[in-house]
């Protein structure tokens, strides 16, 4: 908040409509952003985006957004139904282990794969011009054409039924009526509820002629969850999972965000075993029946750090520069890992 209250009036109006920022103006922002007085000004050269910031005049919350309304044959989380808690219940959220064979396995594949359709789905609505707003309502439709609820929708307040985070947004960005630019990056995060699982995936969409930093970011983060994924399987500690996207970026002028994690997933949306993308030395091994997703979200740069929107959602990086993110669905057996949103 205090980061926000910060921020030149001058580059607020310039900003407001979405309009992209030179190189020197991006970095007053970082200027503006630093909350470490002596720290010496650093002037990274993150591309030619638009950034993204908290709509002018501030709004605090998300009370002013309606929900959308899912139809009642729709089988729901317990979160989602009126009085109900706002998120998974504490007594369940401490595993995620699902009995391989059975019932278990088969819905979680189920819900997974449909997941996957609706990234693939996603990704057909990213154009230049159209709003994330109406993006989420396509997302909407399409999952509820399939009889399943959309996840996100009402989960501790959450207002749409999907995320849209763009260019500076790490994680939870909130659909909304900006358009997408020529030249944004967009990640879509899309979770539904099917026969009582979850299933859990996104990707980072390019939007029309996005410059070479950016398409390299976006490159950079699948390679990464590639290489945590090819470290997975039964007996292997979770730690692997950071050390393997820490060795991706080695030398290369990105860094991971270290404060979302990937979780467990099953008839919770959120559990253990919680996934660490960075450097680690948590204790933990993965075991046949363990279901989790792992969904690094890479920042260019240096700076790790983020902050919240008075939204209570959207994390924008610290410094304005970008952040990807792709997510994928595992599931440890008894020989190896499976990718189930692949």
């Amino acid at each position: 908040m205090l980061r926000l209250a910060r921020l030149a009036p001058e580059l607020r109006s310039r900003t407001a409509n979405g309009t992209k920022l030179h190189r020197s103006t991006r970095h007053l922002c970082a200027r503006r952003f630093s909350t470490r007085e002596e720290e010496p000004e650093t002037f990274e050269d993150f591309g030619d985006y638009s950034i993204i910031f908290p709509p002018d005049p501030v709004v605090w919350g998300v009370s002013h957004i309606k929900p959308r309304t899912v139809p009642s044959h729709i089988v729901r989380p317990p979160y989602a139904f009126p009085g109900g808690d706002a998120a998974d219940p504490p007594s369940h959220q401490n595993s995620s282990k699902i009995k391989l064979g059975g019932e278990a396995e088969h819905k979680i594949r189920e819900v997974a794969l449909l997941a996957k359709k609706v990234r693939e789905f996603a990704g057909t609505q990213v154009k230049i011009g159209t709003t994330t707003n109406t993006i989420d309502s396509a997302i909407h439709e399409f999952i509820i054409a399939h009889s399943a609820y959309p996840s996100p929708l009402n989960y501790q307040g959450f207002p749409r039924s999907c995320c849209t985070s763009i260019n500076n947004i790490i994680a939870h960005g909130i659909p909304d009526e900006r358009p997408l630019n020529d030249g944004d990056i967009v990640n879509i995060d899309v979770t539904l509820y099917l026969n009582g699982y979850h299933g859990d995936t996104s990707q980072t969409f390019l939007v029309g002629d996005v410059d070479a930093p950016g398409r390299d970011l976006v490159e950079i983060t699948n390679h990464a969850l590639e290489r945590a994924i090819a470290v997975c399987g039964p007996g292997v500690p979770f730690k692997r999972i950071g050390n393997a996207i820490s060795q991706v970026l080695m030398g290369k002028e990105y860094v991971v965000s270290s404060q979302f994690t990937g979780h467990g997933i099953g008839k919770v949306f959120h559990c253990s075993p919680w996934i660490l993308h960075h450097l680690n030395d948590e204790p933990g091994i993965m075991e046949p029946g363990h279901c989790f997703t792992i969904e690094p979200a890479i920042i260019q740069g240096s700076n790790p750090r983020g902050w919240i929107f008075p939204d209570g959602w959207a994390a924008s990086t610290e410094n304005c520069a970008r952040s990807a993110q792709a997510e994928h669905m595992i599931l440890i057996t008894e020989n190896g890992a499976d990718v189930l949103t692949r």
